[in-house]
């Protein structure tokens, strides 16, 4: 099946796999469950170098952009602002659309603040469609983990769930789904919304811990924070702001809002005596907050309404790029 490798998979054969990052003591943060990005202490600088990679293969429509975003969103998630960027490129066959990713990855990192440094193209007739890989660096002041969350902590999501997801159902599938050509419009423009830069810049100062919600959607980054912090975290399904684009989408589609793709939302956990200067400081940067948890102790869960969820979550779009395939 697509997806993240397990977590069960990752223990026995990635995290303990990591060179001298164990002896060195400058990897302040290496791999480890949940975790959104590398911390580095830079030598002579009181400042935190936070470095994240991250693949975007499956995605039709505006891949440059998305590519662009989804990687800078892992470093904005860590506490940094991103500032610069390599790019890997790989193409199916000649006739890919290389200038019109090239063009949007030039205007994404324009919009973030963030330069292109590096990287890689090729072409590779085993893909079906373009592939990318960014690694996206910063520097932060702060560096902010996703093993952070300690139980009396409230959960924070900012602007809305499954923007991402959204986005792509209307850019890759609109056309099936009998949804009203308006709606899929303004869905598609979630694509817009899916950096999460000015998120984390507004709630870092507050947060215990904050995470980037992509693939498996808010549901699977709530699991990962409360995992990786050993915690039980209880969501509240209805306070969970969701658009009327992605509830009439979703609907459509047969697929829950709250497992879908979720770039563009930020998950924080925040000591409950800072969540309105925490949802104050996202108003003032012009971002929609809502608080839609708690957390608690225990071992680690999540506890969406009455559902208990320990189990990895699969994303609900990959069975609808798997059905577009296979009718291919």
């Amino acid at each position: 099946m697509p997806g993240k490798v397990s977590p069960d998979d990752l223990l026995e054969h990635v995290f303990g796999r990591t060179g001298t990052a164990a002896d060195d003591e400058t990897v302040l943060q290496g791999p480890a469950d949940g975790e959104d990005a590398a911390g580095i202490a830079v030598p002579g600088c009181d400042e935190t170098l936070v470095v994240s990679s991250d693949p975007i293969s499956l995605a039709a429509s505006q891949v440059g952009t998305l590519a662009v975003r989804v990687a800078c969103n892992d470093v904005a998630a860590s506490g940094a602002d991103p500032r610069w960027l390599t790019a890997v490129i790989m193409l199916p066959d000649e006739d890919a659309p290389l200038e019109e990713i090239t063009r949007d990855l030039d205007v994404a990192a324009r919009d973030v603040g963030a330069s292109i440094v590096g990287g890689h193209s090729e072409y590779v007739d085993q893909l079906e469609r373009p592939l990318l890989s960014l690694t996206a660096m910063g520097m932060a002041e702060s560096f902010v983990p996703t093993h952070g969350a300690e139980p009396g902590d409230s959960v924070v999501l900012t602007k809305a769930a499954g923007l991402e997801g959204t986005a792509i159902l209307a850019s890759d599938f609109g056309a099936d789904l009998g949804v009203d050509d308006t709606i899929c419009e303004r869905a598609a423009g979630f694509v817009d919304e899916i950096s999460i830069v000015v998120d984390g810049r507004a709630i870092r100062e507050y947060a215990t811990a904050m995470h980037d919600p992509t693939e498996g959607g808010v549901a699977a980054g709530a699991l990962e924070i409360a995992r990786a912090s050993d915690v039980r975290l209880e969501i509240d399904r209805g306070a969970v702001p969701i658009r009327e684009e992605t509830e009439q989408l979703c609907a459509a589609a047969g697929v829950d809002p709250l497992r879908i793709f979720g770039s563009g939302a930020l998950l924080a956990t925040v000591p409950s005596e800072a969540v309105d200067d925490c949802l104050e400081s996202l108003a003032e940067a012009g971002l929609e907050g809502a608080e839609i948890g708690t957390v608690g102790e225990g071992a680690f869960e999540l506890v969406l309404d009455d559902e208990s969820i320990t189990e990895p979550i699969e994303d609900d779009l990959y069975p609808l790029w798997e059905a577009a395939d296979a009718e291919d």
